[in-house]
This record gives structure tokens, C-alpha cells and sequence, in this order.
């Protein structure tokens, strides 16, 4: 149930547009459900009734306006309050009675008209669809002085949620007033008219959040906003310094064929100049050293930055999971590390890590404020990754864009459990929807180098391809499945094996390093353990994301789970769904 507060100057204007035939849906049956003393004149069910309709919305027009006219000069010039209320599409439909009901909660709940109070404000109820009535109420009482309605938007949120829940209808998540603003109604009628896909507002917001994702400066932010195609203007101070600024889409104009203009503040709260500049406080730095390359195949700078950004992103993960207020911070730098993935993903990801983004914008703002949060590494990846540019091929890349989501859907999930621990109800399950969509995203990554490495694990000798195995069992604390002697080997960590066999090649220790990927994070959040441990080992080992062989059987040989006299059994399991939930320790 959702109530839309309005404030206005003209009672019969709003009345005749109540009982009128609508401008966008039409009104059926417009009558009233409910008034301040049950008796008001109802233009719609009395229209048959001398003096005719427009005569009664007269009569009602002026009773409601009654105490206006009595106080004079000290009514308020804006002394139409105006809410409609609406149910979700999914609801039930209310009777008359049960409408009437709340119109009666929502003025008492606003103090426009509290219950048992002679002197309360007029108002009438008026109800012209199944699904939303619209309450108009003049804002004087009847001693002549104005209600004192101090946050009547919060107080009728908060008895709306109420409401829902004695009533049985769905109940939408409260907010602490950080979100940031909706489109209008007009924004929204004209976003249709003119066949965009979203409003302006909602345009903008996402091009000033990606402008300002890993920037080094104000100067930057300002270039790159002018690079994405926006209209920037500056305000200056009489000192010449910049106070703030605003943007505007190219072609969106007003009926004067002037362009509409957006502060940075109206796009989103943490958008206005000065949040921004406490952001740009913790500059990147540009001066560090790269990190060295293994392979030939490693040195693409696209998959570079998000090697660094998978590790990034698990030290955030960690600092979410240990529950501190210091860490909302690390939640605004995994939100410019999505924009700057979600500006830069191949093709086939760029949908679903714009909607990640998009959906996890949410979850960055609450009144937690992180007073000693140092972000700087997190804005230093976001930085890497939008100078490195857009990655491109299936290769190398792929595979290191497949290791840094699979870290990310942790770090959202560890996001929504750390807002569900302070009631942030809207920020929670804005993380839960960003780690559906970064889901997605990651099957569609992770499918071609998750293949590889199962195809090259079936040409590994099956002594060592069992020992991986155990090793693996061993570290899950999964029981062994045997034949006789020897461990029966499955397709689940086919890929998994292939990784310790990588990593047994270039030097290290499997069983210490599978270990110390276990015994890094906790991984009942993971979906699938086994594709979380191998990009973790992976990442550890500073393996190339995509093994460098093809993982085809060479010529003249015979692939592992075909080869005759084998002694070891193997299990068949289905494996297409890199998200498959799998047993866990």
C-alpha cells in the first residue's frame, strides 16, 4: 500500500478533477467512501439528486473550505493536502468500508484529524477504482488554527505498513528516508511519450554513478560526465569556487525548449557535490606497482584489473562479515566497483551487471556513517577497471571475469546480512536482488573456462586424478566414495581437480593451498562451494584464470572416464549448472 502526499491550493479543482473522466486511467464510478462527519454531499452518487452534480460538488467544495474562508489571511496558502493511496496489483480489492477505514487511520495517523477531536480538519475520501482512493483535506481546524503535521509522509508510510499487515495484504519493506527519489508521474508520462526506455532522472543517476566510479578527482568526474555525452553546468560561488553543479540529457527539454536541468542532490543524496568530494578524498593511487604475470595469457590489462578486484573484494567481504559499523564504507566502493564492471563487461554480461548495479545503489546509503573506513583499494580497482577499458574475447578474460562475480555475489550476500542485522529492510533485499542479477551474470562468464577445466581434467593420469580428488573430500569433509581400493571419482570436481593439478605443476602444495581457500571465508553463503574454490585457489596460486591448455585429449589417446581397465570406478554427475547447490562442511 503505497500513499502519494500533495499539497495544493485550489479544493474545487481537485474535486472535479476527482470526479471527472481522468487524464491517464479512467475513473469508474467515482463516489465517496468516507468524510469527516459521514454526511458531505457526494457529487457522484447524489448526481441524480436536485441540484444536479455539478451544483453538490459546489455545496461540497464549499463546506470543505468552510474554516479556510473563517481564518482569512492566516490560512495557509497551500491548504489542499492531497493523498492518494494505492494497494498492490496483487491485493485483494477493498470494499468501501475497508477504504473508508483507511482514510480514517491516515488523517488520524497525520493529525489532520485525530480520532475523537471535534475541532479536526475536513475531509472527504473520494474512490473512482477498485485499487486507490484519494483523500483531500483542508489544513485548518476548527478552532482556526493550522494541525501540526510535522514528516506526514513518514507517519502515513508507517501506518500504511500497519494496515497491510491487519488487513493481509502484501507489505512493502520500510525505508529510513536514505533512498533516493523517485521518477514523477509526468517524468514517467514522458519518458513513454517519448519512447525512452527509463526517465531522465533515472539516466542521469546511473551516468553521474559511473563518472564518479574509481575518479581521482573533481576535475576527472566532471571530464568524464562531458565524455558520457551529459550537459554539465557549474555553479560558482562570487570566489569563483565551484558550489555544485548540474546535469541534463541531451534533447530532454521543457514546453520553453530550455533543457531540464538535475542537481547532483535531486539524483541521489550521496550524489551532491560535497559527498562527492568527501568520496574523492580517498584518491586511488596510480602509482602502484603491477602486479606480475605468470603467462602469456595473463597479461591482458582487462584481466588484470579483475584479478585485483576478486582479491579486493573478499578482504571487503571479510570486513562485512565481521558485523562493524566502519564497514558501510566498504559498501560504497562495492558499488563503484559494480559500475565500473557493469560500464566495461562484455556484451553478454552488461544487462544483467548494469541491473546489479542498479539494484545494489540501494544498498550503499543508511544512516550508518564510517567514520575511519579507509576504501581507497576499493576505488583503486574501480579505477583500474574503467581505464583498462572494455573487456573483450572469451579467453583469459573470461575467466577472470567469472573470479571476480563469483567473489562479488559473496560480498552482496554478506551486504544483506549486515543491513538485515540494523532493520535496513529495503538495503537487504537490494543486495539480494544484486547478487540474483550478478548470478546470472556469472553462469554466463563462468560457462566456457568452467568447461576447459573439466575437459582437462579427463586426460589427467587417473592415479592423480583420484589423489586430487581425495584431497578434495578430505578438505570438505565429505566422506571418500570407494571401489574396492580405489576412490571413485566424479564429475562434481572435475574442474576443482584440474585447479590443484595446475597448481601442483607451477610449485605449490594442493592439499595446503585447498586448505587455506577453505579456511579463507566461510562458504555457506556459495552455492556451489566447488566453483567458489576454484576461482579462490586460483586466484591464491596466481593461476591464469583459463588453464593454458585446451584440455582436448591429444591424438592417440583415449579420455580417462573411457579408457578400459581402469580400476577405478566413476560416478556420472550433472554438472551444466555452475550454481548447482552442492553439499557443504
Amino acid at each position: 500500500m503505497i500513499p502519494k502526499i500533495r499539497r495544493g491550493s485550489r479544493t474545487y479543482g481537485l474535486l472535479a478533477y476527482l470526479y471527472g473522466p481522468g487524464k491517464r486511467d479512467e475513473h469508474t464510478d467515482p463516489h465517496l467512501v468516507g468524510s469527516w462527519d459521514g454526511f458531505a454531499p457526494d457529487p457522484g452518487r447524489d448526481a441524480s439528486v436536485d441540484p444536479g452534480p455539478k451544483a453538490t460538488m459546489t455545496r461540497l467544495a464549499a463546506a470543505l473550505d468552510l474554516r479556510v474562508k473563517q481564518a482569512g489571511t492566516t490560512a495557509p496558502a497551500q491548504h489542499v493536502w492531497h493523498c492518494s493511496v494505492r494497494t498492490d496489483p496483487g491485493d485483494r480489492t477493498l470494499t468501501d468500508a475497508e477504504w473508508n477505514t483507511v482514510a480514517r487511520r491516515l488523517v488520524h495517523a497525520v493529525n489532520l484529524a485525530p480520532e475523537g477531536d471535534p475541532d479536526g480538519c475536513r475531509w472527504v475520501a473520494v474512490r473512482h477504482a477498485d485499487d486507490h482512493i484519494h483523500i483531500l483535506a483542508t489544513m485548518v481546524r476548527g478552532d482556526l488554527r493550522r494541525p501540526r503535521m510535522n514528516y506526514d509522509f513518514k507517519k502515513a508510510q508507517a501506518e500504511c505498513r500497519r494496515i497491510e499487515q491487519e488487513m493481509g495484504l502484501r507489505r512493502l519493506k520500510p525505508g529510513d528516508g536514505t533512498a533516493a527519489a523517485n521518477p514523477t508521474s509526468a517524468e514517467r508520462f514522458k519518458a513513454e511519450r517519448t519512447g525512452r526506455a527509463e526517465t531522465p532522472r533515472e539516466a542521469l543517476r546511473e551516468a553521474v554513478r559511473q563518472a564518479l566510479a574509481g575518479a581521482a578527482d573533481e576535475a576527472e568526474f566532471f571530464d568524464r560526465l562531458r565524455e558520457a555525452g551529459l550537459r554539465v553546468k557549474l555553479r560558482h560561488a562570487p570566489s569563483d569556487d565551484v558550489l555544485g553543479y548540474n546535469v541534463a540529457l541531451p534533447g530532454d527539454r521543457n514546453r520553453d525548449s530550455e533543457p531540464i536541468w538535475f542537481a547532483g542532490s535531486t539524483l541521489a543524496p550521496d550524489l551532491s557535490l560535497p559527498r562527492i568530494r568527501r568520496r574523492l578524498t580517498d584518491t586511488p593511487a596510480d602509482t602502484a606497482p603491477p602486479r606480475p604475470c605468470t603467462s602469456r595469457t595473463d597479461r591482458s590489462a582487462p584481466a588484470r584489473t579483475r584479478r585485483d578486484a576478486a582479491g579486493t573484494a573478499e578482504r571487503a567481504t571479510a570486513l562485512l562479515d565481521e558485523g562493524g559499523d566502519e564497514a558501510a564504507a566498504q559498501l560504497v566502493g562495492a558499488g563503484e566497483l559494480l559500475d565500473a564492471l557493469a560500464q566495461t563487461s562484455p556484451a553478454a554480461t552488461r544487462a544483467e551487471l548494469r541491473d546489479a548495479a542498479r539494484a545494489f545503489e540501494r544498498a550503499t546509503r543508511s544512516h550508518v556513517r564510517a567514520e575511519n573506513a579507509d576504501i581507497r583499494a576499493l576505488r583503486s580497482v574501480a579505477r583500474g577497471i574503467v581505464h583498462a577499458g572494455t573487456a573483450l574475447g572469451r579467453g583469459e578474460d573470461g575467466g577472470a571475469t567469472a573470479m571476480v562475480l563469483s567473489t562479488l555475489v559473496l560480498l552482496t550476500l554478506a551486504a544483506a546480512r549486515w543491513h538485515s542485522a540494523r532493520g535496513h529492510a529495503q538495503q537487504a533485499a537490494a543486495s539480494r536482488q544484486a547478487a540474483e542479477h550478478l548470478r546470472a551474470a556469472y553462469r554466463q562468464s563462468a560457462a566456457t573456462p568452467l568447461r576447459t577445466m573439466r575437459e582437462r581434467a579427463q586426460v589427467l593420469p587417473e592415479p592423480e586424478r583420484c589423489r586430487h580428488e581425495a584431497t578434495i573430500r578430505a578438505a570438505l569433509g565429505e566422506p571418500d566414495t570407494r571401489t574396492g581400493h580405489q576412490v571413485v571419482t566424479t564429475e562434481r570436481f572435475d574442474a576443482l581437480a584440474a585447479t590443484l593439478a595446475e597448481a601442483e605443476k607451477a610449485g605449490h602444495d594442493p592439499k595446503a593451498l585447498l586448505e587455506e581457500a577453505v579456511d579463507r571465508r566461510e562458504l555457506e553463503s556459495a552455492r556451489n562451494t566447488d566453483a567458489v574454490l576454484v576461482w579462490r585457489i586460483r586466484r591464491l596460486a596466481d593461476l591464469p584464470a583459463l588453464p593454458s591448455s585446451t584440455g582436448k585429449p591429444k591424438a592417440g589417446t583415449t579420455p580417462t572416464k573411457q579408457a578400459p581397465g581402469r580400476t577405478a570406478a566413476r560416478t556420472a554427475t550433472p554438472t551444466t549448472d555452475p550454481h548447482r547447490p552442492v553439499p557443504r562442511r
